[in-house]
């Protein structure tokens, strides 16, 4: 693997791939800053009680849809599959394990978010997924750490272009 070597090698006025950098001609590195789109900001209470109620339950199939979606689209470092995540609970939802798994995976992205956004990370993965089992609330507090997140960027539309802390 010592013999691999680049084909191409940078040359001043090159233009930047998409998302990567590009040395100078001086030997410096130019860094282009990370972007995403902002997320929606959602009332925690109508995401856990009031919208499921009246949609018997269809909401939160929606809404861990597009949670998903919005994490992937705000910070596209990370490789998130929102049909995936949806699927698992469409038809393994009857399981204890796969639901509860894909609750802490959640709440790891939701920590990367924050994190991605220069914010101290306050999201649990272990509360995304334990507090399933009191009164469903992990969909609440799992908007009301994305909320911390939309907060960061004031008010910002959401799908808007935004820049990455980190």
């Amino acid at each position: 693997m010592d013999d691999i070597k680049p084909t191409a090698e940078a040359t001043p006025g090159a233009v930047a791939p998409a998302g990567g950098a590009v040395a100078a001609a001086a030997g410096a590195a130019v860094s282009v800053r990370p972007t995403g789109l902002a997320m929606k900001r959602r009332g925690p209470v109508a995401v856990w009680l009031g919208l499921p109620l009246v949609t018997l339950g269809i909401y939160q199939l929606v809404w861990y849809y597009k949670i998903h979606k919005e994490l992937q689209e705000f910070d596209r470092r990370r490789v998130l599959n929102p049909t995936g995540s949806l699927l698992v609970m469409i038809f393994l939802g009857w399981t204890l394990i796969a639901p509860l798994i894909s609750f802490h995976n959640t709440g790891k992205a939701i920590a990367d978010a924050q994190r991605a956004a220069g914010l101290p990370v306050t999201c649990s993965p272990a509360a995304s997924t334990f507090l399933t089992f009191v009164f469903g609330l992990n969909t609440w507090y799992m908007q009301r750490q994305l909320n911390l997140v939309v907060a960061a960027y004031g008010d910002t539309a959401p799908g808007t272009e935004i820049h990455l802390a980190a």
